[in-house]
């Protein structure tokens, strides 16, 4: 009986993943608020009503979509602030890291940077409280450098804030390259340096 349970589960997790999968297939064309559920089903060929063994409902769905895009972020997000190397060196990889996610996952990337602001308010909470979770994150990283010394809670909040919403513009700024000549990668690579040297020395300098 546990067998069988199990493989009963295991399935339902394929086609659950499956409907995932679809919708952010679907997604690449199309926002959250014009995205039929019948679509998704018709994409992996199963019957409407099999949806709501999964979700209650698109918006449902698109939360869905949050947290499996951002939720797995939250180690390489610590790891771009961390406090090895010099700032030269952090920014590097920080950039290098973000590049990387946005070649591997341009789906997730372009779904979130999308949906962000889009009309669906219940996946607009949903990134706005995994970002709100990313920033606590890099506070506590920026809280064990040499260089916060003297911060504040709120300060290195709102640093760390920045730093987030600096990812994710340097993020879609990569998702427009990937079918562009290496020349624009390169020209993002630098403005994105650049911005990030710039958050930089205005820390450097707050105390002052």
């Amino acid at each position: 009986m546990s067998h069988t349970l199990g493989i009963r589960q295991a399935q339902k997790q394929k086609t659950r993943q499956s409907l995932l999968d679809a919708a952010l297939t679907l997604l690449e064309e199309q926002s959250l608020s014009s995205l039929g559920l019948r679509e998704v089903t018709r994409a992996v060929g199963v019957a409407p009503t099999a949806f709501y063994r999964h979700f209650r409902s698109t918006e449902d769905l698109g939360v869905a979509l949050v947290e499996e895009a951002l939720g797995s972020l939250h180690p390489m997000i610590r790891t771009t602030v961390s406090t090895a190397g010099d700032s030269g060196e952090r920014i590097a990889r920080a950039i290098e890291l973000i590049a990387g996610h946005v070649d591997a996952y341009p789906a997730h990337v372009r779904f979130i940077a999308r949906e962000r602001h889009g009309g669906v308010q219940s996946v607009r909470e949903a990134i706005r409280e995994q970002l709100t979770r990313f920033a606590e994150e890099v506070r506590t990283e920026l809280a064990k450098d040499p260089e916060s010394a003297g911060w504040n809670d709120d300060d290195l909040l709102m640093l760390a804030h920045l730093y987030v919403d600096q990812m994710l513009i340097t993020a879609s700024l990569f998702l427009e390259t990937l079918e562009a000549p290496e020349e624009r990668r390169e020209q993002v690579t630098r403005r994105a340096t650049q911005q990030m040297r710039l958050i930089s020395l205005g820390r450097s300098h707050w105390l002052t």
